[in-house]
């Protein structure tokens, strides 16, 4: 017996007419909200930002509801991953991904440099970066903005 499966263009058809439709992101944001920011939630991310296990403080300092406060703090983690995703958030605020464009870690900076929402002098300070991975990074994300 062969598991291949022949369909006539009639299934085909049919397939085609009750294929579910697709939801853009705006409807499905609506049919599935976010629960709200609390003053509990809040207070957790506080407290996993103080966490031993560096994993721990990865997820608040990726968390977009962090406390700009907290992420500042997060921001001169001694563990490289931490301040990694401080460097990805989206909603890190500019005056901390300003203080990280001379990260000690590459890794950082090239986190930072592919950040769509750091300021354009930190970008102009990245494109002259002693990597060249980091430089490679800023030039990459040019021909993105560009295109």
């Amino acid at each position: 017996m062969s598991c291949i499966r022949f369909n006539t263009p009639a299934q085909r058809q049919a397939m085609r007419d009750h294929a579910p439709a697709m939801l853009s992101p705006e409807e499905a944001a609506r049919l599935h909200p976010a629960p709200p920011v609390t003053e509990s939630k809040l207070r957790r991310l506080r407290l996993l930002a103080q966490s031993d296990n560096s994993r721990i403080r990865e997820s608040a300092a990726s968390n977009y509801n962090t406390p700009a406060d907290v992420i500042a703090e997060l921001a001169r983690d001694p563990d490289e991953g931490v301040r990694s995703c401080v460097a990805r958030n989206e909603h890190t605020p500019c005056d901390v991904l300003r203080s990280m464009a001379d990260d000690p870690s590459e890794t950082v900076r090239g986190w930072l440099a592919v950040n769509y929402y750091v300021p354009a002098d930190v970008m102009e300070r990245l494109s002259t970066d002693p990597s060249a991975t980091v430089r490679k990074l800023v030039h990459w994300k040019g021909t993105l903005v560009d295109a």
